[in-house]
């Protein structure tokens, strides 16, 4: 072959691959992904497109309980169940943008069960936005604080644990104090049958959180209003809390104590029968705390209890409540928990006697 063929040879091969590569397909834009946003934590990442940071999770719990177990109880007779498995998934949405104003945070929580041979709605257990020192919507009450450390709780501890619509608005003061003032939803807090509502409890609270633990100081104003009484009275509740990181036992475990005194406002006490009758008022106190010793880097251990002192009014029949819960947690990988737990309580009423409760569970629960 001469060189004057070579040259048309290559000339013609040059034109073939110029046909082809024109048809390949072009490259895509580069696409934007998904990034991950460490201002607020582990797990938070940029909705596309936004400055918005979201962490999506959600907690998926199966338990297998022992009802009471005690002379009177549901293994007594054959009316009631003697065991019961539950089925329960959670979703979490927690929102974080950084603003001018402060931060605006949104958080929603929602539940759905199935136990008892039928299967249970969704309930929403949470849905409020922070802003600027504000919290808008369905949220826990300002007035709770230590509500237990057990991992199932089986028997009912007497803390007030309170989910409720508010408004609010929380002041930080710096090195961990703060102090919080908000207007609650009084029909969440309503022990008895009343009429109509007509001012929503007014919740004041100081609280610290250090590296030794946190304190709160908590007060609350309640209408009580009871049907088919005349008189319109002034409930109150004041409480106080107290947790102390145990860092020379093991990293993790702390003691709680806290006690808080109502008249009028049985629900700030976990308390049951009325708040108020023929224009006087029940009132009542409580003491509680507990003990969570993380025992190796995988088992944790814990212990609470209650006591409850209940008068109420216009009636003989007052009474008192203990209550103790143990448990034994296991969690093998991050985020994957088993554990065993165990309550008894008793009340004893002045005139109806004494009621006891001995009850037993086996929780299998997944959060991520």
């Amino acid at each position: 072959m001469n060189f004057k063929s070579l040259m048309l040879a290559a000339a013609a091969a040059t034109a073939v691959t110029g046909a082809h590569a024109a048809d390949l397909p072009v490259a895509p834009e580069p696409v934007d992904y998904v990034k991950v946003c460490d201002a607020y934590g582990a797990r938070f990442y940029y909705i596309p497109g936004t400055d918005t940071c979201l962490r999506v999770g959600g907690r998926i719990r199966a338990q297998y309980q022992l009802n009471d177990m005690t002379d009177g109880g549901a293994w007594a007779t054959t009316a009631s169940d003697g065991y019961e498995f539950l089925g329960r998934g959670y979703l979490y949405l927690d929102s974080r943008t950084a603003t001018e104003w402060g931060l605006l945070r949104t958080f929603f929580e929602l539940e759905a069960s199935a136990a008892a041979g039928a299967e249970g709605a969704a309930n929403v257990n949470k849905a409020f936005i922070q802003w600027g020192g504000f919290t808008f919507g369905y949220a826990t009450s300002f007035f709770d604080y230590f509500t237990g450390q057990t991992f199932v709780g089986i028997v009912d501890r007497d803390y007030s644990d309170q989910t409720t619509n508010l408004i609010a608005y929380t002041a930080a003061f710096g090195n961990g104090f703060s102090a919080t003032l908000s207007v609650e939803e009084g029909g969440f807090r309503e022990v008895g049958t009343y009429d109509g509502q007509r001012y929503p409890d007014l919740v004041a609270a100081l609280e610290v959180s250090q590296g030794w633990g946190g304190a709160k100081l908590a007060g609350a104003l309640h209408h009580v209003n009871m049907t088919g009484t005349p008189d319109e009275d002034m409930g109150y509740a004041i409480q106080g809390g107290v947790v102390i990181n145990l860092p020379m036992l093991t990293s993790g475990s702390n003691i709680a104590f806290q006690a808080a005194y109502a008249d009028g406002a049985l629900s700030y006490l976990n308390a049951a029968g009325y708040d108020g009758l023929a224009g006087s008022t029940s009132s009542g106190f409580n003491v509680g705390g507990g003990i969570y010793i993380q025992a190796t880097p995988t088992v944790g251990l814990a212990l609470d209890g209650s006591y409850l002192d209940v008068d109420l009014a216009s009636t003989a029949n007052d009474y008192n409540k203990w209550a103790i819960d143990g448990s034994v947690m296991w969690e093998p990988v991050s985020g994957f928990a088993l554990g065993v737990d165990v309550g008894y309580s008793e009340t004893d009423f002045d005139v109806t006697g004494d009621t006891d409760t001995l009850a037993a569970a086996f929780r299998v629960q997944r959060t991520f």
